[in-house]
């Protein structure tokens, strides 16, 4: 389960915890400081060095002395944001902009007889709807509807994935709680719109294939942990079960996996997933740690499936560097970096299935990224970027150079999926910094608009610079940043600046439309996005140069960032803030624990706070991978760096610091905020909050609903504009 940067909380289900760590200087005065979590010291003599560990008892949130001391914050909190004067009026801007953009709609599939599939939150919504329609034009159908069991249960739902069949006669399709991503599998007859057989539980990637009758599918299963099991063993030897249409689940047959395949070497964390195509007979079976998108590849022939033991050939392993297949025919395209750090597609026929002989059909431009590919009836469509910049272009057959499509307006176009190589012409939707997302389809001459995306009462921004800079770092790589700002700004370094960056997995910034960016520049704020080492903007070199062991560039760059726009006048030390979520809480976190100085406030996002302590959590397991292990020296040593909460030094002056989090989370546990606040709130000696934001029914983000969205923004954004001046706090 990646990191991902996404950030969220409802309105009326909200606990807000705070700690207010004395009087604030530079504001108006806040509720009295809270009691300070008590510190109960744990040491652990790793590699030689001893690392204390203050707050490890918060580890325990189930625990009725933690959850007494995260509510006796919540209130303080609550309070406080609630005061904040500029709060409501924020909130109501960005409502009102993201609801005159009209319908949300992503996650478009294209399938085999013009019929489409797609998520859809109708404006005014709260959450998306499954829904198809059979044509570009066609009339919205709705297939599944959340609502109807959040109105049930009081609890937020949301659908995770989906997956029609080839035929068109079914959906399969995964939906969880509470922003838990403990998805349950579903099918559902399109015709009828009733589900067939029963709910699957813990079916919680979208590793969810038809084979080519649409009879049945497969899916990747996670094992019932045992009572007393260890978080750790959560994503441990997962299972793919092949399931029959309307059979009862308990029919459902082991098909691959750790536990089920043993002659084939895989590891207890090799989560697979089988692949089919309609026109194939082949099926590919393909593991990852569910965060690197390296692992195995496995071969058979579908009419394998039933036998007592399938004959799979390895063609791939984690030293191969494949990081996404397409299947068509007896193809099977592939992109490796080896040999191009910024990605290639190559072709393999399955028939003679040596890796040797797979041909490369697609290369990118020079000085652009081929991040990603996918296969339409006769030619291999990438998107290629340059900076923020997402392009498409088209390969044909013996054309590895490609021609690119020219884009109606400035932006990251993202081409939609094609699965079942249908169609010559290619669906994709294009968004913009200040363009909201539009889809066309281009017939081999020109796009042309579609009507899946409603026209917006704003679709355009006209009053807003977008300018991209390089700011040296701190060993002269010079580091690319995209700024936003209204037109006439004076430099004057006066203006709320908010810096944003990630810098893992090789996760880009990219230009996307977003109503409360909008908000924040009509307040006369500054956006910076920073693509730092770590991310994948220049590829998988850039990438790595923030990696484990050479993580500190990550927040080094930032920090150099931060300087660029202070020295050019965009801000200054009381009016610049950083923002990062996730795996971006290392990118925020170790750039104010490092530079307080340069700072007014801070934003970590559902963030990843004690590096140490990560992997002894059911997904930090499936992160060694990119962050590293505490059980290695080197490595080791690596974690205790980008760790934010053992960085953290008493009597420092930190600034003003917001930790959100979801209860619900999957990905980084909630632990990770409190005992980053917990050890703030002691250590900092500069009178500025550090509040503690939790939501009682959110995760990571992903299944937040439209009302948590905007909520989280609006506090975000008062919250800085409190820290740096520009709001007040009612008495």
């Amino acid at each position: 389960m990646r990191l991902l940067s996404v950030i969220a909380r409802p309105a009326g289900v909200l606990l807000c915890l705070a700690g207010l760590a004395g009087t604030l200087a530079a504001a108006p005065a806040a509720p009295a400081a809270l009691p300070l979590a008590p510190v109960r010291d744990v040491t652990q003599l790793l590699h030689g060095v001893t690392v204390h560990d203050p707050y490890r008892y918060l580890e325990n949130v189930k625990d009725p002395e933690v959850q007494a001391w995260l509510r006796a914050q919540g209130e303080g909190t609550r309070q406080t944001l609630d005061r904040i004067e500029l709060r409501d009026e924020l909130l109501k801007s960005i409502q009102s902009r993201s609801e005159a953009g009209g319908d949300n709609v992503n996650r478009v599939v294209r399938m085999p007889q013009d019929r489409i599939y797609y998520l859809k939150r109708p404006r005014g919504q709260k959450q998306s709807k499954l829904m198809m329609r059979i044509g570009l034009r066609g009339a919205d159908r709705v297939l599944v509807d959340p609502e109807v069991d959040s109105l049930r249960t009081g609890v937020p739902h949301a659908i995770n994935y989906f997956v029609p069949s080839w035929d068109g006669k079914h959906v399969a399709y995964g939906m969880s709680a509470g922003g838990s991503e403990d998805a349950s599998l579903y099918v559902i007859d399109v015709q009828t719109l009733k589900t067939v057989g029963s709910a699957i539980p813990r079916v919680q990637e979208a590793l969810v294939s038809w084979l080519p009758d649409s009879k049945s599918f497969t899916y990747n299963q996670l094992q019932e942990r045992k009572s007393g099991a260890a978080e750790t063993e959560t994503f441990l030897d997962s299972r793919v079960m092949w399931q029959k249409l309307g059979e009862p689940a308990s029919m459902a047959q082991p098909v691959f996996g750790p536990t089920v395949t043993r002659n084939l070497g895989l590891a207890a964390l090799d989560v697979g997933g089988l692949v089919f195509s309609p026109d194939s007979d082949w099926m590919v079976a393909r593991t990852t740690d569910t965060t690197l998108p390296e692992g195995f590849l496995f071969i058979a022939r579908v009419s394998d499936l039933g036998k007592p033991a399938i004959d799979w050939k390895k063609i791939a392993g984690y030293s191969d560097k494949i990081t996404h297949i397409e299947l068509r025919g007896d193809d099977l395209y592939f992109t490796s970096y080896i040999g191009a750090p910024r990605n290639r597609v190559l072709q393999l026929d399955l028939r003679q299935p040596e890796l040797a002989r797979a041909q490369v059909v697609a290369v990118p431009p020079p000085d652009a990224v081929l991040e990603h590919f996918s296969l339409n009836r006769d030619a291999v469509v990438a998107s290629i970027r340059e900076g923020t910049s997402i392009g498409v272009r088209l390969y044909a057959p013996g054309d590895s150079t490609g021609q690119s499509i020219a884009l109606p307006f400035a932006g990251a176009a993202g081409v939609h999926a094609d699965p079942g190589h249908a169609y010559k012409d290619v669906l994709y939707t294009l968004s913009g910094w200040t363009e909201l997302p539009r889809s066309f389809v281009f017939d081999g001459k020109t796009s042309l608009e579609t009507a899946l995306h409603t026209r917006g009462v704003t679709s355009t921004i006209t009053d807003v610079e977008i300018v991209d800079v390089r700011a040296p770092s701190h060993d002269g790589t010079l580091i690319p940043m995209t700024l936003l700002f209204k037109r006439g700004l004076k430099r004057d370094g006066n203006n709320p600046t908010l810096l944003i960056g990630y810098g893992a997995y090789g996760f880009s910034q990219t230009a996307h439309y977003s109503a409360a960016n909008m908000v924040w520049l009509e307040q006369g704020g500054v956006l910076a996005y920073a693509n730092v080492r770590g991310s994948g903007v220049y590829g998988n070199d850039w990438y790595k140069a923030g990696f484990k062991t050479t993580k500190p560039n990550t927040w080094k760059d930032g920090i150099a960032c931060a300087q660029y726009l202070i020295k050019q006048g965009y801000a200054s030390p009381k009016t610049m803030a950083v923002m990062g979520g996730s795996a971006g809480g290392i990118f925020a976190g170790r750039a104010v624990t490092s530079a307080p100085n340069l700072f007014a406030a801070a934003i970590f996002s559902v963030g990843m706070m004690d590096t140490i302590r990560s992997e002894e959590s059911a997904n930090g397991i499936t992160n060694i991978s990119e962050f590293g292990s505490s059980r290695d020296a080197a490595e080791f040593a690596a974690l205790l760096e980008m760790s934010t909460y053992h960085n953290i030094l008493d009597g420092t002056a930190y600034p003003a610091v917001m930790l959100v989090h979801g209860m619900n989370d999957p990905r980084v546990d909630v632990w990770q905020s409190g005992k980053a606040a917990a050890r703030l709130q002691a250590a900092s000696s500069s009178g500025k909050p550090v509040l503690l934001r939790l939501d009682l029914q959110a995760g990571h983000g992903i299944g937040s609903t439209a009302t948590q969205r905007y909520a989280m923004s609006a506090d975000i954004y008062s919250f800085l504009l409190w820290q740096m001046g520009r709001a007040q706090i009612r008495p």
